[in-house]
């Protein structure tokens, strides 16, 4: 490992698990990762944690700390099952939207530990099971709220 990159970590990368979004092929990325020198390594594929398993064994394989999350879609306040919030961008759903372009907005969501993952698990199942509309399960307020222990969350 060099040093000059043991303490740089991509903290967000779509891999080929992110629907019409990730080019980076597993195999690829994690063979740069270890070329590069870096330790660690982080997926936020789109909506979804299909790949967090392949993701995880090819990084412990390669002696790489495999970080798992998720680029979320929230929604606002506590709007994840009302479907006339939900839509893509009329102005009177946008009122109490952060990003201010639509109905939802984009969460950058990492597991530091294993209560992370568990509740990254849980929050995304519970999205998956209830709150698709279009292509993406939608988080809010109040399920990242009750599933926040472990997580870090930017923007």
């Amino acid at each position: 490992m060099t040093s000059s990159n043991a303490s740089f970590v991509h903290l967000h990368n779509h891999t080929e698990y992110s629907m019409l979004d990730g080019a980076a092929r597993l195999g690829e990325l994690f063979n740069e990762t270890e070329r590069l020198g870096m330790p660690a390594l982080a997926t936020t594929d789109h909506g979804y944690l299909f790949g967090a398993f392949d993701f995880w064994k090819r990084a412990t394989d390669q002696g790489i700390k495999p970080i798992i999350g998720i680029e979320a879609y929230v929604t606002p306040g506590t709007a994840r099952t009302d479907k006339s919030r939900v839509r893509w961008g009329e102005e009177h759903q946008r009122k109490d939207d952060i990003s201010g372009g639509g109905s939802y907005t984009h969460m950058t969501l990492l597991s530091y530990n294993n209560a992370g993952m568990r509740n990254l698990f849980r929050a995304s199942s519970i999205a998956s099971l209830d709150a698709v509309f279009g292509k993406w399960p939608r988080l809010d307020r109040e399920l990242l709220n009750t599933y926040s222990e472990g997580l870090i969350a930017t923007t």
